[in-house]
């Protein structure tokens, strides 16, 4: 009876240390099957979403997006459930080469991370055929509350960068880095005398000739705008007074047009008054 006894307690053993080890083989790392980007084709205005898909008979407790950005790096936590997992890496500016991978740690603290991927952020070139003047306003009683809008007739953002306006022939405006205009869209300089920080440099008026240009960085005329004539110099021609604005009716492709109504960055009247002053 003894040794039936014995025989039976090894036996039990036997079969609990193999349970064991079958619940042990369960326990190991998770895979990740794919981790793919969108955008594509990134550029300077697009953040890029990163996700991964992940397999395992273990869930997953955390899941870090881990990348590199010129000389600075970032780590962000990725949100999902079950297998997919997603994390957005910010805009970062054009011709920055982006290095990434994606670390999953699962309920069984193994440590998964994906091979490194990469990008390299690229914007396309200025179209700057769809750059207009689209509104112009001289009429404010101080010269802070004066402006000039152009507007963006494209689908693709305009980097406005060394983008010049000349008032008179001089140069009065010059874009910087950071002067962007999306695809229709609208972008104002207010003030001038430089009463703003970053308005025209020169007056204007709402009743002398004037001559506003605007020039591409390679100094190509991209339009214009011209009321009355230079004759000995520009601002020396007395004309009427114009208490509204210039505006381009239809928005962003008609005529100049008085408009009373004015629409700082926001879409012209249809229509407006005809001034024969102004050279079109």
């Amino acid at each position: 009876m003894k040794k039936i006894q014995l025989a039976l307690l090894l036996l039990a053993t036997m079969l609990l240390a193999t349970s064991c080890v079958e619940d042990k083989v369960y326990e190991g790392p998770s895979k990740i099957e794919s981790v793919s980007m969108m955008p594509e084709a990134p550029t300077s205005f697009d953040d890029v979403v990163v996700t991964a898909v992940v397999s395992g008979l273990q869930s997953v407790k955390t899941a870090t997006l881990n990348y590199k950005a010129g000389s600075n790096s970032g780590s962000v936590p990725m949100s999902g459930n079950g297998n997919t997992w997603m994390g957005t890496i910010p805009a970062q500016p054009d011709g920055t080469k982006v290095t990434y991978t994606v670390t999953i740690v699962n309920d069984a603290d193994f440590t998964t991370v994906s091979p490194e991927k990469e990008y390299t952020v690229g914007d396309k070139p200025s179209d700057f055929t769809k750059l207009v003047l689209n509104e112009l306003y001289a009429a404010a009683d101080a010269d802070e509350g004066k402006y000039i809008e152009l507007y963006n007739n494209g689908d693709d953002p305009i980097k406005l960068k060394d983008v010049v306006i000349k008032k008179d022939e001089t140069e009065s405006w010059r874009g910087l880095a950071e002067d962007v205009i999306m695809g229709h869209s609208y972008y104002t300089i207010v003030g001038a005398k430089g009463t703003t920080p970053h308005g025209l440099s020169s007056g204007f008026s709402n009743k002398k000739s004037v001559l506003i240009e605007i020039y591409d960085p390679n100094n190509n005329l991209i339009d214009k705008f011209q009321r009355g004539e230079k004759e000995d110099a520009w601002g020396n021609q007395s004309l009427a007074k114009v208490t509204g604005s210039w505006s381009r009716c239809p928005n962003g492709t008609g005529k100049f047009m008085i408009t009373e109504e004015t629409t700082l960055g926001a879409k012209n009247p249809d229509t407006g008054v005809e001034d024969p002053t102004v050279v079109q």
